[in-house]
This record gives structure tokens, sequence and C-alpha cells, in this order.
């Protein structure tokens, strides 16, 4: 499905906004509350914010690579291996939201700036097939809502257990 220039402005607008909401949603959560997990398989609120930073710093140059480079592959991550291997909760959690917060301003200002044919551009990713940049685009641009609403609901099963 084609977006219309419209529609990419306004899912680049909230890629670029999204920073601000995920730190709102972050401030909400009592220092005590971080490191808490709803069950050993799921994240903390602390290890939500370290992948989001991972992610962002993957996604900024999987979109480099989709415009940038002929036909390239896109490699996917195992997200729970990288939270146990890299211990995520040793991570500083204010280093992790600033890599958010300038990664995500570094992407939006490339967003805004390319031109129609760019969003064509496509490559192979390793878990999805056949990805394009506009496919990327939507997936990026709900990528910190989805865990910014986990953040809510980590928070909100801490405040019932």
């Amino acid at each position: 499905m084609k977006l219309s220039a419209a529609e990419r402005q306004a899912l680049i607008e909230q890629c670029a906004s999204a920073p601000a909401r995920l730190r709102q949603a972050l401030a909400r959560v009592p220092p005590e509350a971080l490191q808490w997990k709803p069950s050993p398989d799921e994240f903390s609120v602390h290890e939500v914010i370290v992948h989001c930073a991972d992610s962002e710093t993957n996604d900024h140059m999987r979109i480099r690579y989709l415009v940038g480079e002929k036909e390239p592959t896109i490699i996917g991550y195992n997200e729970s291996a990288w939270a146990r291997v890299f211990d995520y909760h040793n991570h500083p959690l204010d280093v992790a939201l600033a890599t958010v917060e300038a990664v995500r301003a570094n992407t939006a200002a490339l967003l805004r700036r390319l031109p129609e044919e760019a969003w064509q551009s496509q490559g192979t990713h390793t878990e999805l097939g056949r990805h394009i940049a506009e496919n990327w685009l939507t997936i990026y641009s709900d990528h910190l809502e989805e865990h910014i609403a986990q953040i809510n609901s980590v928070l909100e099963a801490w405040y019932k257990r």
C-alpha cells in the first residue's frame, strides 16, 4: 500500500515527537519499579528503554541502507537475547534515553528530506522478507508508541502486584 505524502508526513511527525512521550511515560515510573518484571520472560521498564536505544540505532541504519544501497539485506535480531547478553539492567538508563532522543532526532531530520522516489527503495529483511522504505516508516513510527504502552502496562501491573 503506497502512502500519500500527507500520510508519510504525519508518520514522520509521529516519529519525531515520540521520544518526548517516551520520556513522559518513564517519568511516571517510581525508581523501585524500574527493574520489576511482570514475568520472567517480559521486559522491565528499564529493559524497555535500553531496548528502544538499541532498536533506534538499528533502525537509524536500516533506513539508510534501504535508501542508499541497492537491494540491501536488513538484519533482524533477537531482542530477548540482546537484553540478556548485553545485561540491559546494568546499562545506564539516562544514556539509553539520550540515545533514543538523539538518534530519533537525527533520523527524523533525514526522513523530512527524503525525495518521493526514496520511499519505494527496497531490500530484503531477514525476518520480514521484501522490505521497502515506506514499510520501514510504518513500523518505525509505531515502535516507540508500542513501548510507551508497554511501560504503562508494566507500571499498572506493578501497582496491582
